[in-house]
């Protein structure tokens, strides 16, 4: 994983990271450093040029590049690089409970991701640092004519570290062609709680899985590379007749595609929750996670709106879970149940309101 560069000299007051020391120069408007070291064949057939703004022109490259470390018992930003569309508000310590953890809102200038937009997000965070990530809202995909759109997130939890990285909804817009790549390095003794939301949609407009293409990739490692977990989401619904048939447009429901039991079973959204931790055992995070959606589910016994599957990860490193809705506010909701569940588990604290509305 590229790492950032350019950070202040180590202070005399908190520990030197491994992002302090001296580094080569890294060109971070570099094709190399934003695109993603592979596209899905399916997402490069769409490769052009446009006739506005091309990818790599001005405004159409968003960096991030974020280091955390603990300092005088806190934790702080030590080191920070950002370039528009993409922009970080100042940490926050809202968390009566955590207060010593930093919690920082992920913003857009550009309003959502557009033809040719190539970002990526780094986030270091080091030993024993509490670091909360999240976006100030959702994240749209606006149609395209030309061309694709990519995302791509790298963090890195050092040992001892508690790290929850939940961006708001994924929304694709009619004719979006979009990939999103995220990898997470784990370090031995680290937590990491990480979720995804993604909508059909534009709802409101009639538009339902109306994307060319929405594709994802999760990967969570150690160090030394081991996989830990991998998710890979393949959403075209314009392909018609294959071994994964994809449904209409319009959205309609089949036996396979984006509306087919094997994947989003006619719901409107989608979320997911994973958990690496070894604070407790995965088995312990995964009757957590179920007992308390399961009681949620109890509250609203005349809306089986909510549709949910818990699993304990490979390796023993941690549980997920896997949940469907046709209301956001019931996504949303199951996600903050399963979220406050294992925040409970693990440190003893529920969690706490984000404030984005």
């Amino acid at each position: 994983m590229a790492q950032a560069v350019d950070r202040p000299a180590p202070a005399v007051n908190r520990p030197a990271l491994a992002v302090d020391r001296p580094a080569q120069a890294v060109d971070r408007l570099a094709p190399a450093y934003y695109d993603p070291v592979r596209v899905p064949p399916r997402v490069a057939a769409f490769a052009s040029r446009p006739d506005t703004l091309a990818a790599g022109s001005p405004a159409k490259v968003g960096i991030l590049d974020l280091a955390f470390a603990r300092v005088a018992g806190r934790t702080e930003l030590v080191g920070r690089y950002q370039k528009s569309p993409l922009q970080l508000m100042r940490p926050l310590y809202i968390d009566p409970h955590l207060p010593e953890m930093a919690f920082v809102y992920v913003m857009s200038t550009g309003g959502g991701i557009a033809q040719a937009d190539r970002y990526r997000t780094d986030v270091v965070c080091g030993a024993d640092t509490q670091v909360h990530v999240t976006t100030q809202a959702a994240t749209k995909v606006y149609r395209m004519e030309h061309d694709y759109a990519t995302q791509r997130v790298h963090i890195d939890a050092g040992p001892g570290a508690f790290v929850e990285y939940l961006p708001g909804p994924l929304i694709p817009f009619r004719d979006a062609r979009f990939y999103q790549r995220t990898e997470i390095t784990i370090a031995p003794g680290a937590t990491v709680i990480v979720g995804e939301t993604l909508t059909a949609g534009r709802l409101a407009r009639g538009e339902r899985h109306a994307y060319r293409i929405l594709t994802t990739d999760l990967e969570l490692r150690r160090p030394d590379g081991t996989l830990l977990a991998l998710d890979t989401l393949r959403l075209e619904p314009g392909r018609i007749g294959e071994a994964s048939a994809r449904d209409t447009a319009s959205g309609a429901d089949g036996a396979g595609g984006p509306a087919g039991p094997a994947v989003m079973a006619g719901r409107d959204h989608v979320a997911s929750l994973f958990v690496v931790t070894d604070r407790r055992p995965a088995a312990e995070v995964a009757d957590a996670l179920h007992t308390a959606l399961a009681t949620h589910m109890h509250a609203y016994p005349a809306d089986p709106d909510l549709t949910y599957g818990v699993s304990v990860l490979p390796h023993d490193c941690g549980a997920w879970v896997r949940m469907l809705a046709d209301h956001p506010p019931r996504i949303v909701d199951a996600q903050r149940v399963a979220w406050d569940a294992v925040r409970r588990l693990l440190t003893g604290s529920p969690a706490p309101n984000l404030r984005k509305s």
